[in-house]
This record gives C-alpha cells, structure tokens and sequence, in this order.
C-alpha cells in the first residue's frame, strides 16, 4: 500500500485529471492511434485473478486499477510497454493455474492454450518499480484476442486483435417505442440490469452512492455491462465470463443471471444483519454468525436443510403402518424437531431417535412357506443326527402350519462346545425361510445392553434386541442370544433379570426398550438361546425356555462328520479338490482317537486342516499325482499322538479308582486316589486336595464315614482307618465338584482298608447316603462316551438311571459292561480285584 500511495502522490494531477473523465492530449492520440489497426504486437502479463473492462478512460467514480506483480518478467514487460507500445500490455486471465502472481518465470514455456480467449488491453498512466516489485495505474482500453504468441523471452509478447462492441443504437430516450423487437429486448435488460445494481447499492455499504447514479450517465448498453461488471465484488471466474461475450444481447443476459443470484443474496445478507442487529450481544455473536454461514451455504447448496428432511421424515411415517403409540411418539418428535435449529445439538438426538422409531420393522414380517419334508432336508443336509432336535423342529413347524398365531417357542440347546449348537440356529432360519440375528451374550454385565439406554444420556442407543431387529428387517426372525450360561451382573444391573420379560411368552407381547420408551411386540421372534452347561443359567430364567440337550459326539459319529462335512470344508478352504486329496477312513479314526479329545468336532476340523495345507503346499510345489493320507502318515504329518489310552497297561493298585465326570466341555475319567498315614495326634483326619468343591468334600466324608462302618462286612481291623486319611484327585488346576464321585470315593477309601487292589478296566459313577444307597446321577450320555473312549470295559452306574439308556445309541454301548446297582456293596462285590 505504500508504494500504491507513492505514486498517488507523485502523480496527483495525471489522476486527478482521469477521474474528472477528462483524458489529457497524450492519452486522446493513444487512443485514437490504438483504433486505427485491428492487429497490434504487445506484451502480455497472465494473471489469474484481474480482470479489467474496457472503460476508457476510467469511469468516475471508478478509478483506474492499482496493478502489483513482481519479477524480471514483469520489468521487461511494463519496460517494453512504456518505450515501444505507447504504454500499453495486456492481460490475460491464465485456466492452468499458472500465473505471474504465484511464479515470476511462467511464461517461458507458456502457450496460448493456458491463457483465455479474450483479455484486456490496457493503458498505463504511471508506473514505479521497488526492487523486484512492479506496481503501476492502468485503465482497460478493449477486449483482445492473441492470434499469436511471438516469443516468451525475456517476456510474453504477441500479436492481439482488437475486438470492438458490436454497433447499438445508443438509450438516449428510454421512453420512445421502437418495433425493432432485439431493440425492445435491450432495452428491458437495461432497465433490469440497472434495477438490480440500484438494489445492490442500496443494500450494501459496500458501494458507494455515485456507483448508482453513474449508470444514468452511460448510455451504451456494452459499456453499462462492463461497468457494472466491474464496480460489483464478483468472482474473477464471473468477470471473465462477461469480458469473454462479445455479444452484447448475450452479454446482458449473462449479466442480469448473475445480479439475480446477487440481490438474492444481498437481501438475505440484509435481513440476517437486521434480525440479528437488534439482540446482538457477547453472548449471541456466535449465533450471528452461524446464520451468516447458514445463508452462504444456502447460496452455494451445501446447506443441511432440516426443513426437507423433516417433510422426509413425515412421509416416511404416513407409510411405515406403526402401532398407535409409535406413531404418537414420532408425530410429537416431529413437531418438537420442526421447531428446532438445525445446529442445536438437541435436533441431532431428536434425529437419531425418529430415525430409530422410523425404521424398525414394526409391521415388516417374513413371510416363509413351511414344507415339512423340505424343512427336514435342510436340517440334515447341514447337521448330521442330533435326531431328537430335529423332530423337536419339525413338530414345531406342523403346529405352525396348523395354527398360524401361535407364540414363537423359546429353546435353550445345551451341550459343550462344537457340538453344533449356532449353526442349528442358522439352519433353522434357513429352513423355515426367515431372517437369522445372532448377538453374544458372553461377558455381558450392563442390563442397559438388552434394554437399551434412556435418552437422558449422551450417546444413549437402544439395546441389543432392538438394533437386531433393525438390522433383520423383520419383526419375525429366528433370534438366537448366544451363551446365555456366562451372562454376568454387577452395579449397572443383572441383564438376566432383563432377559425375564424378552423371554416369557406372556410378557414380550409388550417389550419397552428404554431408548424407544414404546412397546414392541416380540411374540412372533423365534427365540433360540445356547448354553454350555444349565445349572450357571438363573432358575426363573431357565424355567421360561425348552431346555433341549446336544451331547457329544461318538468317535463313528465324528468321523461321518468328518466325511460328510469337514473335509469338504477344509478341501475348498486351502484351495485343493477330493481329486487331488483323500484322508482314508483309518486315518480319520486315527486322528479322532489319538489327536483330539473332545465332545464336540473343532479341533478334529482344525487337525483335518493342517493334513490339507500340507498336501496343498505339495500341489502348490508341482505335485499333481492323486495323494491318499493313510493311518501310518498320521504321525507324519501332526506329529506323535497327543492322547493315549489312559488305562492302557495300568495294573490293578490299592487305593485307585477310576470315575467319570462331566464337564462343560464334555464326559470325561477321573481316577480318586486314598492312602492312609500315621497320625502323630492319635486322632483321625481327612486331607482332600485337587480343589474340590464343597459337595465333593462331603461326598468324601460320607464315604469315609460309610466304609468305617462297614469293617465287618470288609472284613478289615477297624483301627486301620484310624490314622490320617489323604484323598486326591489328579489335575489339580481344574476345580472340580458334585456328588457323582460318592461311590467312586467310597470304592478308593475301602481298597485302603481292605488293601485289595481296584480294577482299572472299571468306572463307575453314582451319588451315595451314609447308608450305602446309590442315587442317579446327570450326564450319563457323556460319561459312557468318555469311558468308550479311555477304553473303559465296565461301567457301573446307578439303578436309577437304567431308563436314561433308551436315548444312548448303541454305538455308543457297543463293547461296554453295565452294571446296574442300588446299593455301595454291589459295587465292592465287582471292582475288586
């Protein structure tokens, strides 16, 4: 600026002299000499944000334009202008970007693609340099148009048109009628265009009062579009369209589309200042100035127009079918969001929450065609036998088929892991023909998990049964709320406590999700939920669901798994074909039996895994031959057998028996070991170690008390007993407890007593009084499985449990010797040796 004031001052009377719109004798002959030829060689400055019109001279009160650009370049050519072109250059608006206000040496390899069609000729009335720095006042003399570029060094030149305003009969009288009907149009655009610049002025403290009354004064319509073009605050981009059309009807319309959008945007400017002027205050510049954004957003289309979203909202709601007191809810929403700004963090909650109530499928059902024979077919194409849950299935689906109302069932499958209990789900879904939602209840404390969060709360959602409705789009899937048996509680509640009401037939009819605060209707979901083990499930919610047992798997079960099911799985997962590979049926006994002790079938798959990616890594390699896995390249390829048979070549000992126990990962064999020890305190005591839970601690002295009193009938001395009495139970690190281990203890103290040895080929299993009768016992399935597989030859268990036989297959019983019994005496006439 005060190098712009320097030659202000230094040359007061030259500008003075062109504002009063009075040229001086130099500029007339420059003037008039630049008319007489159309093509003229000058230099050229690209610039990417002047435009200068051709007003000349400079229109009062617009004053010539102040020009500041820096370099060699720029010297060259205002030297050049001053000495050889009558003090007049150029300038272009460049379209690459590429200009001599960002990089002073552009023009060397500059063309004339990178510059506009039409720039500006102008007059330089005085020029100083500083340094590097060129500024100078110029006034615009007409439109040009570069035929040629001559040369780019040491500057820009070349060989420009001149390009003249088309001939129009000049306004002088704005009132008189003419016929010509392109006159008539002028005119009117005129008229227009003079309208709008007066509207502007008068709304804008921008612009000064004489810009308004000059246009009286201008009675060419082409230099009236220049004019105006030039006093507005307009985008370079937008100037340079009006310099650019030659056209003056068409250059008019340009013009007035762009005043339009203008005093649009001034009256709005306008009415927000006036709104805000008069609460204006330190507390509410933030809100001035949020309204100012929002009407430049407005203007450039990028607004967040709540009014539109809001009628969205409301015709979504005339079509979404919601129960009475959803659609009462959404309808007061709306009317309390249509009343809010649209940055007011309340209007986001408001959203989140109709768009929650909007979509959900509150009267959205899939419809699924049921066929028996079908449904039965997909069952067991994905699962192989777990017969009972099958028919349980399909009895279902014929009581569906004949009463279409009825209330969706709750099942609970219970058995250990890998035993197929998710994936039944997902066949279910598949064969019934609707949606599947899974969520895992494992770990889950936070009751506001199932119910949801009330609104009060920032970042509050709904629960996890609402949003699964959401995401199966139906109000009718099967829902399967996975590990229900490791759900947890604490200070922010017992979600099994909000698990009552989801699943109680009666109750879910009416489900109230917190977030939602509106009923729900819950009863056509199917609900499936899984568990590895029953009793860690609260009583009043295990009452509410059908308890159905999936027990494991026997060794010939698991290896028609492994054909039918896992070894197609894992020949498609490592990229292989049945062509290439093939396990031997040996070699699957091998791996079930010797790699994998498990009730379920996860490990067995993750081990007929490795045997695939190692024959995929020989095929990758280059070995196409058809490949066979048999029993003796087992350990070729897993290594040595991880489990052996724990009996085997274990001889009858004093003191050892071996029971049977379940776990949450199946059945498995335990051996109870007793010996007997000097007490130095002449009393007798009982040591249990191997964590033993508190029934099992009684189950020992209930024993102990029970074989002392049996000294006769053992025939053993009763002070034998009377020393201190140790019982153990190996794998220590694992707790152990329950009352099945009673005659298994007993069995153990009583080899003690007797000192007669126990044989190993037998277990047994059973609770027992103090006085020796022998009480049924859970789990009896998975004992027999895990003693078949130990290699167990007996098997002793109580007379209760007989009828529990009818649902063991006989696979399963096929190469064992039961033994049923009542009492503890019949079981020390069979196990000692």
């Amino acid at each position: 600026m005060e190098n712009e004031n320097t030659i202000e001052q230094e040359d007061t009377e030259d500008i003075k002299e062109v504002e009063e719109n009075k040229p001086s004798d130099d500029i007339k002959e420059e003037i008039e000499e630049g008319e007489e030829e159309e093509i003229v060689e000058l230099p050229i400055l690209p610039v990417d944000d002047l435009v200068v019109f051709p007003l000349m001279p400079p229109v009062p009160p617009f004053p010539p334009h102040h020009v500041a650009l820096s370099g060699k370049t720029v010297m060259d050519a205002v030297d050049d202008a001053m000495l050889n072109c009558d003090r007049v250059l150029c300038i272009f608006q460049t379209t690459s970007g590429r200009s001599l206000d960002t990089d002073p040496n552009v023009v060397k390899d500059m063309t004339i693609d990178e510059l506009s069609p039409i720039g500006s000729q102008i007059n330089i009335l005085r020029s100083k340099k500083d340094d590097d720095d060129v500024l100078f006042l110029a006034y615009g003399r007409s439109r040009v148009q570069i035929e040629e570029i001559l040369h780019t060094e040491p500057f820009l030149k070349a060989r420009v048109r001149l390009i003249k305003d088309e001939e129009t009969p000049e306004l002088l009288d704005k009132s008189s009628e003419t016929s010509d009907q392109d006159d008539m149009e002028i005119e009117a655009l005129v008229r227009s265009i003079d309208e709008m610049f007066q509207r502007i002025v008068q709304l804008s403290s921008r612009y000064q009062e004489e810009h308004g009354l000059m246009t009286k004064n201008i009675d060419e319509p082409g230099q009236l579009a220049d004019y105006v073009a030039a006093v507005l605050d307009l985008k370079p981009q937008e100037k340079q369209q009006i310099l650019e059309t030659v056209d003056i009807p068409e250059r008019l319309n340009k013009l007035t589309v762009i005043l339009a959008k203008e005093v649009d945007l001034h009256e709005l400017e306008s009415k927000i200042q006036s709104n805000a002027q008069a609460v204006i205050n330190k507390g509410q510049r933030e809100y001035f100035l949020r309204e100012q954004l929002k009407a430049i957003q407005t203007e450039l289309g990028e607004a967040d127009d709540l009014s539109a979203d809001i009628e969205e909202m409301r015709e979504q709601l005339e079509s979404a079918d919601l129960p009475e007191k959803a659609e009462k809810a959404a309808t007061k929403e709306l009317n309390r969001l249509s009343k809010m700004q649209s940055f007011s963090p309340e209007s986001t909650v408001s959203r989140n929450y109709l768009d929650w109530l909007l979509n959900l499928p509150w009267s959205v059902s899939t419809e699924g065609s049921i066929e028996l024979t079908k449904a039965m077919e997909i069952l067991d194409e994905d699962h192989y036998n777990l017969t009972k849950v099958k028919e349980r299935i399909v009895d279902y689906l014929a009581v569906q088929l004949l009463k279409s109302d009825m209330k969706g069932p709750i099942f609970c499958f219970v058995g250990p892991p890998g035993v197929g209990k998710t994936s039944l789900g997902k066949s279910i879904a598949r064969a019934i023909g609707r949606k599947f939602v899974r969520i895992s209840l494992g770990g889950m404390h936070d009751e506001a998990e199932i119910r949801g969060h009330r609104r009060t709360y920032i970042g509050s959602m709904p629960g996890r049964i609402v949003k699964g409705l959401r995401q199966a789009e139906s109000n009718n899937p099967v829902f399967m709320l996975d590990e229900i048996d490791k759900l947890g509680s604490d200070f922010r509640g017992d979600p099994a406590a909000a698990l009552l009401e989801v699943l109680d037939p009666e109750q879910n009819n009416a489900f109230t999700d917190n977030y939602l605060d509106v009923p729900f209707d819950l009863s056509n979901i199917m609900f499936i939920t899984t568990a590895n083990q029953v009793h860690t499930i609260p009583p009043p919610l295990r009452d509410r669901m059908e308890t159905i047992d999936l027990p494991g798997y026997t060794s010939n079960e698991k290896k028609q798994i492994a054909k039918q099911y896992l070894i197609p799985r894992q020949l498609t997962a490592n990229g292989i074909t049945d062509e290439q590979l093939e396990i031997s049926d040996d070699a699957i006994e091998n791996v079930i039996t010797k790699y994998t002790r498990e009730a379920g079938v996860r490990n067995l798959e993750r081990e007929l895994g490795t045997l695939c990616r190692k024959s995929a890594r020989k095929v990758a390699e280059g070995e196409t031959e058809h490949s066979t896995i048999g029993d003796d390249e087992i350990p070729k390829y897993l290594g040595p057998p991880k489990f052996e048979s724990e009996i085997a070549g274990r001889e009858p000992d004093v003191g050892v028996a071996t029971g049977l126990s379940v776990t949450p990962a199946g059945g498995e064999i335990l051996f109870v070991e007793a010996t007997a020890t000097y007490s130095q305190t002449g009393k007798s005591d009982i040591k249990i170690t191997g964590q033993l839970g508190d029934v099992m601690q009684e189950s020992a002295q209930t024993a102990l008390t029970y074989v002392k009193s049996q000294s006769t009938e053992l025939k053993f001395e009763s002070d034998v007993l009377q020393d201190d009495i140790h019982i153990h139970v190996p794998a220590g690190a694992i707790p152990k407890d329950g009352p099945s281990a009673g005659i298994t203890i007993a069995t153990a103290i009583a080899s003690i007593a007797t000192k007669r040895g126990v044989n190993p080929e037998i277990a047994m299993t059973g609770e027992m009084t103090l006085r020796g009768r022998v009480l049924p016992i859970g789990g009896i399935k998975e004992k027999i499985l895990a003693a078949k597989q130990a290699g167990i030859k007996t098997v002793i268990v109580p007379q209760g449990n007989e009828k529990d036989f009818v649902e063991i297959p006989e696979d399963i019983q096929d190469g064992l010797n039961f033994h049923f019994v009542e009492h503890v005496s019949e079981v020390f006439s069979e196990v000692f040796v």
